[in-house]
């Protein structure tokens, strides 16, 4: 690294001159943070070269490693107390206490594909850690993590780095289909369902994130309370769940993506608690600063901590009570919104769909799943999903569907144009859904149907999802607003020739070639 810089961070999409944030992150990451996430990163080689070499590993070794690069991801962990904790712990485990340095490859092309891998890892511990919240863990991830953790430093060719990259794909897709047999099993397969967006008369809770075992808890002891709780961005999908819908008092999703939360919060009157990653540090004059907490990965200065008790459990007492003392929300929004297509529910209206699709009245699948962000290109999706004929159906996940899932783009004789899985990871269910095409229309690969891919990233698990499906075989996937900063020109062909990788271009150049 540059010695005059103070940081390097080009993790997310949405990094400084779409090339590396040097002084202070987009994100918010201060430099003493963003340098310190890095010596971490380091040292989770290190241990996990430890443990390899002496075959040694234990399952709080594996656990420590899941949770810190759950905590490395953007937008996680803001805390540089936490994350001092957090070396401190990694120095009593690998017994190494100093000479440890971030590692930077100088080539550039290395650069670009260690960083695929490293950042694919990330993503994959949040799926796994959501997973391992609800008793369900990976062994061959674990090591994997461990293996690819270990090695990435050391590879030296472009070649090899192309293996590790296809094996990360891999395991990103065991970590997914565990995530989803994780959640189908404890809180049911998702349902069709319609979600409120107004407001209650009583004070409530928001929640936002993606653990869905921290919001039932948080209902199961917030029932008899005489409190609501309102869903935000990545939360929304848990209306869809039997054994979360099934609470009465769960009464609506309040706002949209992420990134809203600096204005949406300023309305919303009660305490909101963050569960991962999805935090944007509060404006100096934000009217909502006490009224923030963290759990879990995730966290920032000044805000409450909700831990994990001893038998496992967290007690949510402070913030329900917090929630008593306070007025009802303010409506920003009103009406409702319909989701919970998951493959289970899509693959129950299948005789349907293949129906439509034989009569012609379905013409085409456009996946446009994946991750919001702040920067005005990211018009481009509500603009390309307004384009869109009305026989070519919108299959999302993730919160870049606040972009579009408002909209009124109605429906093929009853199926909605807009069906949406779930969460970023729910991704998954478009896999699942288009194999099951593949035996009906008796094609050779999912490239054979009419299915496309115009999928929008902004940080790690986004980067695990596209490498789940370059492993799958799926080609000529679109992805935006960008490629992520770290690519070069020879990343870029590669991809491009090997996988039919590209970024976006304009709304009308690129709904004339996907449609084509």
């Amino acid at each position: 690294m540059d010695q005059k810089r103070l940081m390097y961070c080009n993790q997310c999409e949405e990094t400084a001159f779409h090339k590396a944030c040097t002084m202070r992150g987009v994100c918010g990451k201060v430099p003493e943070l963003a340098n310190k996430l890095d010596l971490l990163k380091e040292y989770l080689k290190v241990l996990s070269a430890n443990r390899l070499a002496n075959h040694n590993a234990t399952d709080a070794d594996k656990h420590f490693i899941m949770h810190s690069l759950f905590k490395l991801i953007t937008n996680a962990n803001f805390n540089i107390e936490a994350i001092d904790q957090e070396i401190a712990k990694a120095k009593e485990l690998t017994g190494v206490h100093e000479g440890i340095t971030p590692y930077y490859e100088a080539d550039p092309d290395l650069y670009a594909l260690k960083n695929l891998v490293i950042t694919g890892l990330m993503g994959m511990a949040a799926y796994h850690s959501h997973a391992y919240n609800l008793g369900f863990e990976s062994q061959e991830v674990h090591t994997f993590t461990m293996e690819a953790l270990a090695k990435v430093n050391d590879v030296k060719t472009v070649e090899d780095m192309v293996k590790l990259i296809d094996e990360t794909g891999a395991h990103g897709v065991m970590a997914m289909e565990l995530l989803d047999k994780a959640n189908t099993t404890t809180y049911g397969n998702p349902e069709i369902s319609e979600v409120q967006l107004g407001v209650g008369k009583r004070p409530g809770i928001l929640i936002s994130g993606h653990d869905f075992h921290d919001l039932k808890q948080l209902l199961e002891q917030s029932k008899d309370a005489g409190i609501d709780i309102y869903t935000h961005s990545e939360m929304l999908p848990a209306h869809y769940y039997p054994e979360l819908k099934k609470y009465e008092h769960l009464i609506a999703n309040y706002g949209n993506a992420w990134w809203k939360q600096v204005e949406e919060f300023q309305t919303f009157s009660g305490p909101i608690l963050f569960t991962t990653n999805c935090i944007v540090p509060p404006r100096p004059n934000a009217n909502y600063t006490d009224r923030l907490y963290a759990t879990g990965d995730c966290d920032h200065p000044g805000f409450k901590r909700i831990e994990v008790q001893a038998d496992g459990t967290k007690d949510f007492s402070d913030i329900i009570n917090h929630a008593k003392q306070t007025k009802p929300p303010k409506a920003i929004e009103s009406g409702s919104i319909t989701g919970g297509f998951a493959h289970h529910q899509v693959l129950a209206l299948a005789d349907k769909i293949i129906e439509e699709i034989k009569a012609g009245n379905i013409r085409k699948f456009v996946v446009m799943s994946g991750c919001d962000g702040r920067k005005p290109e990211r018009a481009y999706y509500t603009n390309f999903a307004k384009g869109l004929p009305e026989d070519v159906i919108i299959l999302t996940s993730g919160c870049a569907k606040y972009r579009y899932n408002k909209l009124n783009l109605g429906d093929i004789n009853g199926i909605p144009r807009v069906l949406d899985a779930g969460q970023c990871n729910d991704s998954y269910s478009w896999v699942v859904v288009a194999n099951a095409l593949v035996k009906a229309f008796d094609v050779a690969s999912v490239n054979e149907l009419p299915i496309v891919f115009n999928i929008a990233w902004y940080e790690q698990k986004a980067i695990i999802v596209l490498l789940s499906l370059l492993h799958l075989g799926i080609g000529n996937i679109c992805a935006g607003p960008d490629l992520p900063g770290y690519f070069t020109p020879t990343v870029e062909t590669f991809l491009k020739e090997h996988h039919g990788l590209r970024t976006i271009k304009d709304v009308d150049a690129d709904l004339k070639e996907m449609l084509a």
